[in-house]
């Protein structure tokens, strides 16, 4: 079947959910997709943020392909190996005690909003308390992760949400303090606010939005979804700041293309919160899952994936300030480690568009941001490629 066969069975079969590019993809090579014409695309979205090892990884295929063929799933009734590895793993990158496995990073928010909210109920012996989130924020699409995410188009047609949210405004810790009351259980927010347009938190607002949280025993969730798992330059970004979260999610690159994600707490939340029949999930945690993870986490630690990062970003922020500086309508860049940003008075759907024909492959975030969250295993030679073809886009557009 051709490119034009594939895509209207699609738009037949398929919810339309989704604007999707007129691109069919086949297989990856390294940092590399093929579309099933055969032509190349140098892969700077991963996946959105996924697939950290690029694609056709033999060490992690096979890892994947050993657990396959010893067990898939037994359910959370009974423990499993490779769980309990990839548990280990995550806990000692994270510096964390105790973790719950998802199947998504929606499904993390969910899990860690229900604990936010059982510790308070613990606590206090009644339930009714609220959260501050943040305005601009993006935590995922089911009734609870909505009822957090601050913005009002994926909001309004599925009202009324949970209630009892609050939005504060990211990087101003005044309007945080504003909000806080002894209803407040907990306050969330991305440590780099990712689909709101690659904003990364300042140093004086994280650390005085743990301040506040230990004051008032309110737990500090920190969404680390997309900008986690070494992305930024450390495993977590809040571990730049000098800062610990009561509550962390996470997911994406966890799993590097299986479907997995996770919330990890503290000893004292956990002891304080969920207990047996408070939560639970079919898959998630499976053997399968904890194979992927374990694999995941012992490669990143072996291979220094953020010894690479640190030292491949500034070259990656040099070529994106370069172009920022050639075009009048790109007017910042902004981001931590490889998840970066350019802000265009142009479309950047359309920039994302015309990337494809170039043989690139960039996203967007927000109305107005060019998001390049690529592989991490990215080298220089990658980056002059991508900034070259983006040099063309750019130069057409203006």
């Amino acid at each position: 079947m051709n490119k034009e066969s594939y895509m209207q069975g699609a738009e037949e079969s398929l919810l339309h959910t989704y604007n999707r590019f007129p691109l069919v993809l086949d297989h990856g090579e390294g940092v590399y997709l093929y579309d099933t014409d055969g032509k190349e695309y140098l892969d700077f979205a991963a996946g959105i943020a996924v697939q950290a090892f690029g694609y056709h990884n033999r060490e992690y295929t096979d890892a994947l392909k050993a657990q396959a063929e010893k067990l898939l799933h037994t359910s959370n009734l009974y423990y499993n190996v490779p769980i309990i590895d990839a548990s280990k793993r995550l806990l000692a990158a994270s510096g964390m005690d105790r973790v719950f496995f998802t199947n998504s990073g929606t499904e993390a928010i969910e899990g860690a909003i229900k604990a936010a909210k059982k510790y308070a109920y613990t606590r206090d012996g009644h339930a009714g308390h609220e959260i501050i989130a943040m305005n601009h924020s993006f935590h995922g699409r089911s009734m609870g992760a909505l009822s957090v995410t601050g913005n009002s188009h994926y909001r309004e047609p599925f009202g009324p949400l949970v209630p009892g949210v609050k939005f504060a405004d990211f990087n101003d810790l005044g309007s945080v303090k504003a909000l806080v009351n002894e209803k407040t259980c907990a306050i969330i927010l991305e440590t780099v606010q990712g689909e709101g347009g690659i904003y990364p938190a300042t140093d004086e607002f994280l650390g005085g939005v743990r301040k506040l949280c230990s004051e008032h025993d309110i737990l500090l969730i920190l969404d680390e979804i997309q900008c986690g798992m070494g992305r930024t330059g450390k495993m977590f970004a809040w571990q730049h700041y000098g800062v610990k979260p009561d509550i962390m999610t996470c997911a994406k690159a966890l799993g590097c293309g299986v479907p997995v994600g996770a919330f990890v707490m503290t000893e004292q939340v956990a002891k304080r919160s969920l207990a047996p029949g408070d939560h639970g999930t079919t898959y998630g945690g499976n053997p399968f899952v904890g194979a992927a993870v374990a694999k995941v986490l012992e490669m990143m630690e072996r291979d220094r994936i953020t010894d690479h990062v640190n030292e491949i970003a500034p070259y990656l922020e040099k070529r994106l300030d370069e172009l920022t500086d050639a075009y009048d309508f790109l007017t910042a860049r902004r981001g931590m480690g490889l998840m970066q940003g350019i802000v265009s008075t142009k479309p950047v759907a359309q920039i994302a568009a015309d990337a494809l024909d170039e043989g690139l492959i960039v996203i967007t975030a927000g109305s107005d941001v060019i998001r390049l969250v690529p592989p991490l295993i990215i080298e220089k030679q990658h980056v002059d490629e991508m900034a070259d073809k983006l040099d063309r886009v750019l130069n057409r557009m203006g």
